[in-house]
């Protein structure tokens, strides 16, 4: 949709490459991207408004590469018989709460559809830019498979609102895979090992076969897409990296041979260590059931290592959270945990160009150049000193723009 001409004066930009700061630069943005940067040769054209940021941080839009904007409570299970309108309902209220601390994009792995990434982009709805895979692929039994033991029927309808599908076999997860990215999905999210949520595997399990995870691969690959795996043990990670999978969700016990296979594949890693801490702190709170909270521990200390582990070694590591329901407002602690092993330099870049290269946006999100989306944030202090500023926006972030429009702003004049 439209918009005038906006222009940004007095901006501190941080330059991702070098981590430089860079005072007095001056942001021209125009029918939704950067039409001009550099210092008083940048004037705005006529109607445009001005806003002067004063010598704060402006920072590229931030991205969290995996989220569940469907997931309104932590009992899956419960959800599963919730009506549709009333998931999306609570969606809209945590998309908008997801913009408002400064990420203008987001990437959905498990339960988002082409309906809501269609409803934000042509404004229906107030959040970020969705990139979404529909429902993640689980076997039987699986992460995946939210039924409890004493439950043998699975309804499989597109529209029930769960995060997953079950799918068994080379020809039920080609299948499965196929009607995912019939709907337009950017990925194809598989479950390579259990997890936590789920409430009848093991998370150490592997899951589905090495055939299956080919076939999925392969569906993906046909369609220039790409598959992401969820898996936590090096067992697991290994496999899927070695089958072909392109991304790793969470990795909390990786190996040094998982990290020379995520640099032999160039693939990609995305810990998610402020959804432990908030199932260990809130989980019971909000729905996390009892079988689920009692395999938190597993995977709660080892998070940090591993991102040490893989960071050191220069595997491409990107910003995701993985918060469930009411945990969600928490979404920015991600900086906080990490600065603990990170730079503040390497954890700003996994929230902008790494995970934009993740998303195949380089070159329009991620970064402020001309060409690029219009989506900024306006911050105060300095976050190449101190990332951990951005753990809480409602304090620290003035301002954001999407699309070259401005969609939250507090305390700022122009």
């Amino acid at each position: 949709m439209p918009t005038s001409p906006l222009l940004i004066t007095r901006a501190t930009l941080v330059d991702l490459d070098t981590g430089d700061r860079i005072p007095d630069r001056r942001l021209l943005l125009a029918d939704g991207l950067v039409a001009e940067t550099g210092g008083a040769e940048v004037t705005a054209p006529e109607g445009a408004r001005v806003v002067d940021v004063a010598g704060r941080t402006v920072l590229p839009g931030l991205i969290d590469a995996h989220v569940h904007v469907l997931a309104a409570t932590a009992d899956l299970s419960a959800q599963a018989e919730w009506s549709s309108s009333y998931v999306t309902a609570h969606a809209a209220r945590l998309l908008r709460a997801m913009l408002v601390r400064g990420f203008t994009t987001v990437r959905d792995v498990g339960g988002a559809d082409f309906g809501l990434a269609a409803a934000l982009d042509e404004g229906l709805l107030s959040g970020p830019r969705l990139h979404f895979g529909g429902k993640a692929l689980s076997q039987t039994g699986g992460h995946g498979d939210v039924r409890s033991p004493g439950r043998s029927t699975f309804d499989p309808h597109a529209c029930c609102p769960t995060l997953s599908t079950v799918c068994d076999g080379v020809d039920g997860v080609r299948r499965a895979a196929r009607d995912q990215l019939r709907t337009g999905a950017h990925h194809i999210k598989v479950m390579l090992s259990g997890g936590v949520a789920s409430p009848t595997d093991r998370v150490d399990s592997t899951q589905f076969s090495a055939d299956e995870i080919r076939a999925i691969v392969e569906e993906a690959e046909a369609a220039n897409r790409y598959v992401t795996g969820h898996a936590y043990t090096a067992r697991a990670v290994n496999r899927g990296l070695a089958l072909g999978v392109r991304c790793i969700e969470h990795g909390n016990l990786i190996d040094d041979e998982s990290v020379r296979l995520f640099r032999e594949h160039g693939a990609f890693l995305v810990p998610t260590l402020v959804t432990y801490e908030a199932l260990a702190r809130e989980g019971a709170r909000h729905g996390l059931p009892p079988v689920s909270q009692a395999k938190v521990a597993d995977v709660l200390e080892a998070g940090l290592e591993a991102l040490d582990r893989a960071a050191r070694a220069g595997v491409q590591v990107v910003f995701g959270t993985d918060l469930l329901g009411g945990m969600q407002v928490h979404q920015s602690e991600e900086f906080r945990i990490r600065s603990q092993v990170q730079s503040p330099l390497e954890v700003l870049r996994s929230a902008t160009v790494t995970a934009a290269r993740l998303l195949g946006l380089e070159g329009r999100a991620g970064v402020l150049t001309p060409g690029a989306w219009a989506d900024l944030v306006v911050v105060d202090g300095d976050p190449l000193a101190d990332v951990a500023l951005l753990a809480e926006p409602e304090h620290t972030v003035r301002m954001v723009v999407q699309r070259g429009a401005v969609c939250h702003e507090r305390g700022l004049e122009g």
